[in-house]
């Protein structure tokens, strides 16, 4: 991936255009960007998803099934489609945005981000060198790789990947190195004794009654492969490509008993290796049944 070459800082103020042009050299290198508001915040949902009717949570990091063009979903707004980014509705928005930001993930990078001195310390003594993004409190290591993402994994040390947006502050020095086992660790969680057990796929979750259209066994089969490819390689707008491809298979597929709880269970696999959770692909699979009358 090579990345663009202008440097911005934070003390920095850019123009709307300058913006746009940053955003759409990101675009063409493979980095999704986003406009951010005042506050480093993304934009307000769309009168269409006006209190996220699309099925988002309140604090919009996690998106719903949206497909509006408009950038109002936090790190799922973010594309490499230079038509979205320099349509109108985001034109209006890049005037409005305070900065420019991108989804890490969608790159397939990880950032630490070190808010000050002692994070950065702790780094150089426990992490491989890797390119650096100078910030006002500290900096942004850039790692090739993706991950989940968490915050406060230590004092002042946040991990954005998947499902998160990282302010875009320029290229950096250095280069990148490959994400280590190391930044991995920071966002395992031990088990809590008092947590609810993990959910599982159950019947319900399958096809329904109907018809069945399916003469061979392996016309399913492709069609279910045909699913994980499309959700491996999405880019960007991951919440909302799981819906759709979600819709998608159950539309063609699911419509009888042909449709397993091990073909479902292929599709999860495949949206949580893109840093969905099993609660979120529960809620994507229900949400397409309901829209399909199922």
């Amino acid at each position: 991936m090579t990345q663009p070459t202008d440097i911005r800082r934070e003390g920095h103020r850019a123009s709307p255009d300058e913006h746009l042009r940053t955003a759409l050299r990101l675009a063409a290198s493979g980095v999704p960007p986003l406009p951010l508001r005042a506050g480093k915040l993304p934009f307000g949902n769309c009168q269409a998803c006006a209190r996220n009717a699309c099925g988002g949570r309140p604090n919009m990091k996690t998106p719903g099934p949206c497909t509006c063009p408009a950038p109002c979903h936090g790190w799922a707004a973010a594309t490499t489609n230079p038509h979205v980014i320099s349509s109108p509705t985001w034109v209006h928005a890049w005037r409005e945005a305070a900065a420019v930001a991108y989804h890490p993930g969608g790159a397939g990078l990880t950032v630490v981000d070190l808010d000050n001195a002692e994070a950065i310390a702790r780094a150089r003594a426990s992490l491989p060198a890797t390119r650096t993004v100078l910030t006002t409190r500290g900096e942004h290591w850039i790692y090739q790789g993706v991950m989940s993402s968490a915050n406060a994994v230590l004092p002042g040390v946040d991990v954005k990947s998947l499902m998160a947006y990282a302010r875009w502050l320029g290229p950096g020095t250095g280069a990148i190195a490959p994400l280590p086992d190391a930044v991995r660790a920071l966002a395992v969680k031990e088990p809590s004794p008092a947590r609810r057990p993990p959910q599982t796929l159950t019947t319900p979750l399958r096809g329904g009654q109907g018809e069945c259209r399916h003469r061979t066994p392996t016309y399913l089969d492709r069609g279910i492969a045909m699913a994980e490819q499309r959700i491996t390689e999405a880019r960007s707008a991951i919440h909302a490509t799981v819906y759709r491809t979600f819709l998608a298979v159950l539309s063609t597929h699911g419509g009888c008993d042909c449709l397993t709880d091990a073909h479902v269970a292929r599709l999860f696999t495949a949206a949580q290796a893109k840093g969905e959770s099993v609660r979120h692909c529960i809620d994507a699979w229900t949400n397409a049944r309901t829209a399909l009358g199922m």
